[in-house]
């Protein structure tokens, strides 16, 4: 079987987009844009890799949108698209790939049975591309009058990913640097490389203005926001430590309970649970069976994790408030959020832990135990 790599582009500064920053980054269905993008390449079988091509000064944006994602490290792109390809695909050169899938990273939706196409017409040709047929009548225009209307016939629309026999366009790229050449197919033709078309899909829609984005938005119109809230509490015993959202304290007494005793975590799962509608922690992991016995807490919010991801769903937001007079949790934070969102493989932006007192008051202020309260968000299809 071939080796395929594909190369994903998103070295582009997007400015005429107006968002603030690289449209590739922006939220599209809960996530970035540039990860939904990545996923479709790494979910299909016949691809084993995935190279992203990025502008250095989106590295801190882009580690935090494809957090969790196993893929190549990305490589800095250059001042035009041609240039960022050609970067793309000498950073290969030492995996050696058989094949490549070139890519844009502001084209989120593109399918299995579309990378399917392309990689079926390389086993005969050096180069294929997904095209659609052009539909509408061609006008040729100058000074906003019409000078001539395009025969349309045999005419196509582009769309990525364009794939290619990685040692054939490596060469062409390097013979025909900055050339200005308009996409990976157009350098292949002046190298003299034959390059199939293969369906497109109506689908695989290109992010190009804020209007294209509303129009992708509206793909998830479908979904429901779930929200589910979570509350635990447990009780201080013998110990040196407490673990609160899988970060070990030290601490002058520890928390009791069957797992590891983890109030956040728990709260936290109670939460995703509720918001799915899958019922709470006990049932998934009861209390009286001795495998969950000392068991880590982040074998539970992976769980949940998982059956979000089963029900089609994504997370939106996760909140933890800690109740407590002490340990201090201050300190701790940011390893929290970071520990819950490597768990759930989401950006850290989307969770947040919070602590607070009862001035005193109650069992968690006369510290007697700790209680947690969480909120969690997900978006769910509407068939779900």
């Amino acid at each position: 079987m071939s080796k395929c790599i594909a190369v994903v582009v998103g070295a582009g500064r997007g400015r005429r987009f107006g968002a603030g920053m690289p449209k590739q980054y922006c939220r599209l269905g809960g996530w970035p844009m540039v990860r939904r993008t990545i996923l479709a390449f790494l979910d299909h079988p016949r691809v084993n890799s995935v190279r992203p091509v990025i502008h250095p000064d989106d590295k801190v944006l882009f580690d935090e949108a494809v957090l969790g994602l196993d893929i190549l490290e990305p490589v800095d792109g250059g001042d035009t698209r041609q240039e960022s390809v050609r970067l793309g695909l000498e950073s290969l050169a030492d995996l050696e790939p058989d094949l490549v899938l070139i890519h844009d990273s502001a084209r989120p939706f593109v399918d299995d049975g579309l990378i399917s196409r392309v990689l079926d017409a390389l086993e005969s040709q050096p180069g294929a591309i997904p095209v659609l047929a052009v539909s509408d009548t061609l006008k040729r225009g100058f000074e906003g009058l019409v000078t001539a209307t395009v025969e349309r016939q045999g005419l196509w629309r582009a769309q990525t990913p364009q794939g290619f026999r990685y040692r054939d366009i490596l060469d062409a790229h390097r013979k025909f640097s900055g050339a200005g050449l308009t996409d990976d197919a157009a350098i292949a033709e002046q190298a003299g490389l034959a390059v199939s078309l293969v369906a497109g899909s109506e689908e695989n829609l290109k992010v190009t203005t804020q209007d294209d984005l509303r129009r992708a938005e509206m793909r998830f119109d479908g979904r429901m926001v779930r929200t589910g809230i979570g509350f635990d509490v447990h009780r201080f015993g013998p110990g040196d430590h407490v673990m609160l959202c899988g970060v070990r304290i030290p601490f002058t007494a520890g928390l009791i309970g069957h797992s590891d005793a983890d109030v956040g975590l728990h709260a936290l799962c109670d939460a995703i649970f509720g918001a799915i509608g899958e019922g709470d922690i006990g049932s998934h992991f009861p209390p009286e069976d001795p495998e969950w016995r000392d068991a880590p807490s982040e074998t539970f919010l992976r769980r949940a994790g998982e059956l979000v991801a089963a029900r089609g769903g994504t997370i939106a937001n996760l909140d933890v408030t800690l109740i407590c007079e002490a340990p201090r949790i201050v300190p701790h934070r940011s390893t929290m959020i970071e520990h819950i969102a490597d768990t759930l493989d989401l950006p850290k932006r989307l969770v947040s832990v919070k602590a607070t007192t009862t001035e005193g008051l109650g069992f968690a202020g006369r510290g007697e135990g700790i209680a947690a309260q969480a909120v969690a968000t997900i978006y769910l299809p509407s068939n779900s």
